[in-house]
């Protein structure tokens, strides 16, 4: 179609390939095995230090990333992802295992035209363990563009593009801070993701966002000559994605959360699909999480301030009034404080005893095989114990 773009030649949504291109080109690289079955990847499983990390290649938002510190743990949940269908709607053909990459992970969103690229942001995740998953979404920080770390990833991630032969269009790298310097953890051909609910942080912070810049790169060549090479230093102001995680589970009643979220002083926008009605897991991943928060404010304290009154309201399970008997452990009225799980699979276990209305401790009792993971989870009403 003569259009603008990056090619076929390059299967770049796979993350393994993505890691041999850029080990080939010289740069950093994670040490991984992929395969379709196990005995692609036994020697890696049996030789590499753990914990490990294992995932589906093609993936979204955290969807089947999984932390495994064993070698039964990363064996079960590679049978476990192997042609499994993924929160995207694919069917995972392969699955990934990689070493486990220690530092923080920092985003740097891209645009490119003719192989020129220019940093239209660059981001810190703020993920925690919570729930019972490793990599749980608390935020996306913004970072000032001529910080000693910015200086480091910036260049290393236009070597990236370089490497998997990305030229034209928006690009969204997640990169490892390691002792060793960065490290990519993935490329996104693609802009930052999200629905666009950064937008207008952004073009708070820095005046222009990446789709600005895109539409640029693709209809206006003098416009993105323009654009500078990197946000300007310092931002025009202070400001956060705050993105919600949810402790409990059940049908909403009401959000008053929401409603004291948009009395906060540096409220600027909420996104949800959370409404009356909507039925609430506990975050365990994006897909999982229940909105996000954009917070901006001339004043870094009054942002501070709004993201302690956020967590706070998470923590004490203020966000949402359940409906009652729902039926379901861990909704508004089981547990109104926050739990941590060893494994979420075996929560569908007491789902199960809940929907027979036998709450006591001896109905949900595990097989005997649980036993080695016993934990206590604390509620208003009860206890239940594995």
């Amino acid at each position: 179609m003569n259009v603008r773009t990056n090619g076929t030649a390059v299967l770049r949504r796979d993350k393994k390939v993505q890691q041999d291109l850029v080990r080939d080109a010289g740069l950093r690289a994670v040490r991984q095995a992929a395969g379709s079955n196990l005995e692609e990847v036994e020697p890696f499983l049996r030789n590499e230090s753990y914990p490990v990390v294992v995932k589906p290649v093609e993936s979204a938002g955290s969807d089947g990333v999984q932390l495994c510190h064993t070698y039964d743990e990363a064996r079960q949940h590679f049978l476990r992802l192997s042609n499994a269908r993924n929160q995207c709607g694919g069917i995972n053909s392969s699955v990934l295992c990689q070493e486990f990459l220690r530092g923080k992970e920092y985003v740097v969103d891209q645009v490119s035209r003719n192989g020129v690229h220019k940093t239209t942001m660059v981001w810190v995740y703020d993920k925690r363990p919570a729930n019972g998953a490793a990599f749980v979404y608390f935020g996306c920080v913004p970072v000032d563009s001529q910080s000693p770390e910015a200086q480091l990833i910036i260049p290393y991630v236009r070597s990236v593009l370089d490497a998997l032969g990305v030229k034209n269009g928006p690009s969204h790298g997640e990169v490892m801070m390691t002792p060793s310097g960065p490290c990519l953890v993935e490329m996104n051909v693609r802009a930052h993701g999200g629905d666009g609910n950064w937008m207008p942080l952004v073009r708070a912070l820095t005046g222009y966002s990446q789709v600005d810049a895109s539409v640029d790169a693709y209809l206006d060549e003098k416009r993105f000559g323009e654009l500078p090479d990197r946000p300007p230093s310092p931002f025009r102001a202070a400001g956060q994605e705050v993105i919600l995680v949810s402790y409990s589970r059940g049908t909403v009643n009401s959000t008053p959360g929401f409603d004291a979220i948009r009395r906060l002083e540096s409220f600027l926008y909420l996104e949800t699909s959370v409404e009356i009605g909507s039925k609430v897991e506990r975050t365990t991943d994006l897909f999982t999480c229940i909105g996000s928060a954009i917070l901006v404010h001339p004043d870094a304290d009054a942002v501070e301030r709004d993201i302690r009154r956020i967590r706070e309201m998470e923590e004490n399970d203020e966000l949402f009034v359940y409906e009652a008997g729902g039926g379901r452990v861990g909704g508004g009225e089981l547990f109104r404080s926050p739990s941590v799980l060893n494994q979420l699979s075996f929560s569908s276990d007491l789902d199960a005893v809940a929907e027979k209305g036998d709450l006591s401790p001896s109905a949900a009792a595990p097989p005997a095989a649980a036993s080695a993971h016993r934990r206590v989870i604390s509620s208003d009403r009860m206890d239940i114990f594995w």
